[in-house]
């Protein structure tokens, strides 16, 4: 990959310093305000997909962070939607910040050590295949690991470059995915997992898509596949995840278009192939809006 949207290399650099200090403030913030603020506060598509008060306090601080430097970048968050730059800040810079104060917030709740701040600056529109991530991290505030990349600079963990995914065959691969909300899309995803299982060395299944995609890149998983993911919910793993050397690609493997709101696969390029016609013979037709079984991911591009 190389840089793009008219950045230089040290641009791109403070870009991903900038993420990475937003990260690392909202990660803190989390993790002090579990015991008071930590239980549910609201649920939005169904009543397993739950909110806290502190993934609306965490990406309130993103928000500040990013747009106190970057006052002509546009955002979209998970809670806060989607906001324009200030034409009077720095201009109209055509970069979006997509950010998830808490990746992973049923883990939250439960004190299960496993969510993640995620935070990504994208040229285009903010939306998969279209976009191009340029800088992101994903800080998982409970270990303390911090992942980052910059677009042509690489990927790297709490400051160390990673080497990517290995390429085993199918029936050697550890797999990760994770599920929707809603009770029909869960149903159509425990028949393809059913169908998969037999398939594969094993399947996991973390939480977060943001950590799932980051342990693609630490060659923890050997693959990660997800139906149904928000932009916010990948969009700085996705950058880790291809930085190291992963595909991330949609069903129709690395010959496709790439990933989209139907299907992401990420893994080394001949994995991600081998996965993908497997997933493409057992997953339902799905639409860009949706498809049968609607409703968004859990982690996830759903409507």
């Amino acid at each position: 990959m190389s840089p793009t949207a008219g950045l230089t290399a040290g641009e791109l650099a403070r870009l991903a310093e900038l993420a990475e200090r937003a990260a690392r403030a909202a990660g803190d913030l989390v993790l002090r305000g579990r015991a008071e603020h930590g239980g549910v506060t609201a649920t939005k598509s169904s009543r397993t997909d739950v909110v806290t008060a502190m993934d609306t306090a965490a990406e309130e601080l993103l928000r500040s962070v990013l747009l106190a430097e970057r006052p002509g970048d546009a955002v979209l968050g998970e809670e806060g939607g989607a906001s324009p730059g200030d034409p009077a800040g720095a201009g109209a810079s055509g970069l979006t910040w997509v950010l998830d104060p808490i990746d992973g917030t049923v883990n939250y709740v439960y004190g299960i050590p496993a969510y993640a701040v995620s935070v990504a600056v994208v040229a285009g529109p903010p939306e998969p295949p279209h976009w191009r991530p340029l800088a992101g991290c994903v800080h998982n505030p409970v270990t303390g690991e911090t992942w980052t990349a910059v677009l042509g600079g690489g990927a790297r963990l709490d400051g160390a470059p990673l080497a990517g995914p290995a390429a085993p065959p199918l029936a050697e691969a550890l797999v990760g995915t994770g599920f929707g909300y809603t009770a029909e899309r869960r149903a159509e995803q425990a028949a393809v997992v059913a169908d998969l299982l037999p398939r594969v060395r094993d399947v996991r299944r973390i939480g977060s898509a943001a950590l799932d995609l980051c342990a693609v890149a630490s060659g923890r998983l050997d693959a990660f596949y997800e139906r149904g993911l928000n932009p916010w919910d990948a969009a700085a793993g996705w950058l880790v995840a291809a930085e190291a050397g992963a595909a991330l690609v949609g069903l129709d493997g690395t010959a496709g278009p790439g990933a989209s709101r139907e299907m992401l696969v990420a893994a080394a390029p001949s994995l991600a192939d081998e996965l993908a016609a497997v997933l493409a013979a057992s997953s339902p037709v799905v639409s860009p809006a949706g498809g049968p079984g609607g409703g968004p991911a859990e982690h996830g591009w759903g409507p």
